[in-house]
This record gives C-alpha cells, sequence and structure tokens, in this order.
C-alpha cells in the first residue's frame, strides 16, 4: 500500500490493523473500490491472463488485506479480453517448476493454497464474472469464490492431470464435490475436461448465466447489492458456511447458536427491527 494511503487511515484503527484498500496500488493485476465493491481484473489478456509467482503471491496478501478493510464490503474477480485466466503462466511458472526439487516445489504449492485460505478467510463475498477460458489455478480461483456468474462460451477446466499432476491442487478434492458433488468432480478431476457454460450452470458450479456483454456488470451488480447488506452478518454467514465443513450437525447447531447470539448483539440488528417497525427499508452499516 503506498504511504499516501497509510496516511490517511486513523490512526486508532490502524493499530488495530483496519485499513483503507480503496487506493491500494497493485502490481500484476488490476485492482479498483467503486462504491463499496472492489474488483480484481487479471489482466494479460494476451496470454489469457495467466497466474505468475508474483501474482500468486500479490492476490494472497491482498484478499489477507481485506480481512481487515473498512472500505470494501464485497469483492469481484474477472480477467480481461474475454477470458477469466488460464492458469499458471506456462513459461513464468510451469517451466521454473520442472527445476526445482521437492522443498521448493512445497513451497510453492503451500504458496498457492494459501491464496486459496485467504480467498476463504476474507469476511467479503467474493463474486467472480468468468467468461472464456478458466483453467487451472484459475478454476481454482472461480471455485474458491462464493459465487460464479459465467457465461454460455466460458470453459472451466480442471486440467492438473493433463499435465502429468493429481487433481488435488489448491484444496479442489476438498471444496468440489461440496459444490458439484462428489460424482461430478471426480469426472472433471480424473479427465481435466472443459466445462461448458450451460453444463456448469445446470451442475450448480455456475450461480447464473450471463451474455458476455453483461457478465462483470451483472456480478459487480451482485457485489454491490451484497455490500449493501449487514456485512458483519454476512462475514459470519462466510465463516460458518466454511467452517461448518468439518462439523458435525450437533456441532454446527452450537456453533450457529453462539454466531447467531453474537448477531444479534450488532446494530444492525437492531436497525433492521427499527426499520421493520417504521415500514422502511433498514440502512445496514456492517456494526
Amino acid at each position: 500500500m503506498s504511504d499516501s494511503t497509510e496516511d490517511r487511515v486513523d490512526p486508532a484503527l490502524a493499530a488495530g490493523n483496519r485499513r483503507q484498500l480503496a487506493g491500494y496500488r497493485a502490481q500484476h493485476f488490476a485492482w479498483e473500490v467503486s462504491g463499496a465493491v472492489g474488483t480484481v481484473t487479471l489482466n494479460r489478456p494476451e496470454r489469457k491472463n495467466p497466474l505468475t509467482f508474483d501474482s500468486y503471491a500479490e492476490l494472497r496478501d491482498l484478499f489477507g488485506q481485506l480481512k481487515y478493510a473498512t472500505d470494501v464490503k464485497a469483492v469481484v474477480v474477472t480477467g480481461a479480453g474475454g477470458n477469466f485466466c488460464s492458469g499458471g503462466d506456462v513459461h513464468e511458472i510451469i517451466g521454473p517448476l520442472v527445476r526445482l526439487e521437492a522443498p521448493e516445489l512445497l513451497m510453492f504449492t503451500r504458496m498457492t493454497g494459501d491464496l486459496v485460505k485467504a480467498m476463504r478467510a476474507c469476511p467479503q463475498p467474493i463474486v467472480a464474472a468468468i467468461d472464456g477460458v478458466c483453467a487451472g489455478a484459475g478454476a481454482i480461483v472461480a471455485m474458491s469464490s462464493d459465487l460464479r456468474y459465467g457465461t454460455a462460451r466460458s470453459k472451466t477446466a480442471f486440467l492438473f492431470n493433463r499435465v502429468g499432476l493429481a487433481g488435488c491442487d489448491m484444496g479442489a478434492c476438498a471444496m468440489l464435490p461440496r459444490i458439484i458433488g462428489q460424482g461430478r468432480a471426480s469426472e472433471l478431476l480424473y479427465t481435466g475436461r472443459s466445462l461448458g457454460g450451460e453444463e456448469a450452470e445446470r451442475w450448480g458450479f455456475f450461480n447464473r448465466l450471463c451474455a458476455p456483454e453483461n457478465v462483470l456488470a451483472e456480478a459487480q451488480a451482485m457485489a454491490a447489492e451484497l455490500a449493501q447488506g449487514p456485512s458483519f452478518a454476512n462475514g459470519i454467514t462466510k465463516t460458518m458456511l466454511h467452517q461448518e465443513w468439518a462439523m458435525t450437525i450437533e456441532q454446527a447447531i452450537e456453533s450457529e447458536a453462539q454466531a447467531q447470539a453474537i448477531c444479534m448483539l450488532t446494530e444492525d440488528f437492531k436497525r433492521a427491527y427499527n426499520a421493520f417497525v417504521a415500514k422502511q427499508k433498514p440502512k445496514f452499516e456492517g456494526n
């Protein structure tokens, strides 16, 4: 983050790691904040927006910072030039990886996994706007988002086995079956085949199909709608959706009881009640 941005942050908030990200200047992708929605645009369209060592790391760090952001309530991830992301750059990542030893390879795979962890740990809902190629690590980024808006012409491929690797990459074997089911996830991870847009919607990977020229705007509109909601409560919902994968039903019910009791202490809960009594629409402020 630039020094000028840090200077605008209230010292009391900065002491608690809270920060504003509207002024963040990304180096390896585009970042823009409009209203309370931040948009990440992977912007190497001449190569279908592949990821590099640097963009992996910067994305991981940005999503890590979002945990403390005061001005961003929802996030959109998209790609430039009619494609989402073609995965790891063949020349800048795949080539160097074949020359590394096991310890360095493990450092890389842990770093890429940390991106998924950061996406799931940030409280903001993430909406992916997917057009064209969405492959490899790009498919993982889409999978790690909370909602996915796609196009009929999009092609999503978890193509790891097609390059001699296992399908268990960056949490795919844990997360993808929970989205589309064990059998369908197994097919995609064993074959590496492309999932077309209409099939992706039918399988539940996409929440909605959009026209290519509208997919980003519709994803941003949904993100803006979510940003206007009770953002603290939305963050709790995201946390519980993630954590309850590893809970029994009894544990989940107790955890939700505790989480909901915390949400009942918020001003947004009171605002909603007062607005209902006054027959008005509540204006949530995230506290």
